[in-house]
C-alpha cells in the first residue's frame, strides 16, 4: 500500500438521485465538513460530460480536505481526473487490470457482498480495502444480498486489511458494526438524504471518537 491515505472513519457514496446535479459540490463539501474521510463518485447515468464535470469539482474539493476520491467503476474517468483510485464490484473490470492502469499508489477498494473467499481473492490481488454489505435493508439498493456481522467479526481477526460495512447503515446501528470491526462505514442516504448534511456525517464520524477497531 503506497498511497498516503488512513482508510477509517465515515466513507460517503453520492447518489444522482438525491440532489440535483449543480448541488452536488455543495452537498459533498458539508459531508467533508462534517467529517467524511473518504468520498466515492458514484453516477450510472453514462451522461460523460456530467460525469467529467462533477469528478473534477469533487477531485478538486477533496484535495482541498486531504480526503481520498475514488469513482465507482470507471477506471477511465479515474485516470482523466486524477482520482485516488476506484470501486469495483463483481461485473467491474478486474483488480488486475485496474491496478496496471492506475498504478501502485491507487486505492483500489472490492465489493465482496457476504463472500468470504472474494474478499479472499480481493486481498490476494492487491486489494487496499474490501467491503462487506448489505447489512441492513436499504433503499439504494433494495435487492442486494443481506450479510452477517460474523463477516466484520472473522475479518477483524484474520485479515490485516481495511473492511467496509455497507448496506441501511445509520448512526444508531453503526457503532455494532464499527465494534465489530469495521475500519469504514459506506453512507448514501444517511448522509444525503438528510436534511441538514453536514450534522447527518458528524454524527456518523463521531461514533468513530468512541468506539472504533482497536
Amino acid at each position: 500500500m503506497t498511497h498516503p491515505y488512513s482508510l477509517s472513519g465515515l466513507y460517503i457514496i453520492t447518489d444522482a438521485s438525491l440532489q440535483s446535479p449543480e448541488k452536488l459540490s455543495a452537498h459533498v463539501e458539508q459531508a467533508l465538513k462534517g467529517g467524511a474521510r473518504l468520498v466515492q463518485y458514484r453516477d450510472k447515468s453514462g451522461n460523460r460530460p456530467l460525469q467529467l464535470k462533477q469528478s473534477k469539482q469533487l477531485a478538486q474539493l477533496c484535495n482541498q480536505h486531504n480526503v481520498p476520491l475514488i469513482i465507482n467503476d470507471n477506471i477511465e474517468l479515474a485516470m482523466e481526473i486524477g482520482a485516488a483510485g476506484v470501486h469495483l464490484g463483481r461485473d467491474d473490470c478486474s483488480l488486475t487490470d485496474a491496478r496496471q492502469q492506475l498504478g501502485e499508489q491507487a486505492i483500489i477498494g472490492v465489493s465482496c457482498y457476504n463472500e468470504w473467499q472474494r474478499a479472499l481473492t480481493a486481498i490476494e490481488n492487491g486489494a487496499d480495502y474490501i467491503a462487506f454489505g448489505s447489512f441492513f435493508a436499504s433503499k439504494t439498493k433494495p435487492d442486494a444480498t443481506p450479510a452477517s456481522i460474523k463477516l466484520l467479526q472473522r475479518a477483524k481477526q484474520e485479515l490485516q486489511i481495511p473492511v467496509v460495512a455497507i448496506g441501511g447503515i445509520t448512526p444508531g446501528n453503526a457503532s455494532n458494526l464499527i465494534n465489530a470491526g469495521a475500519s469504514m462505514v459506506a453512507v448514501v442516504r444517511g448522509v444525503f438524504g438528510e436534511p441538514d448534511i453536514y450534522n447527518a456525517a458528524q454524527l456518523y464520524a463521531e461514533l468513530f471518537r468512541h468506539t472504533g477497531p482497536t
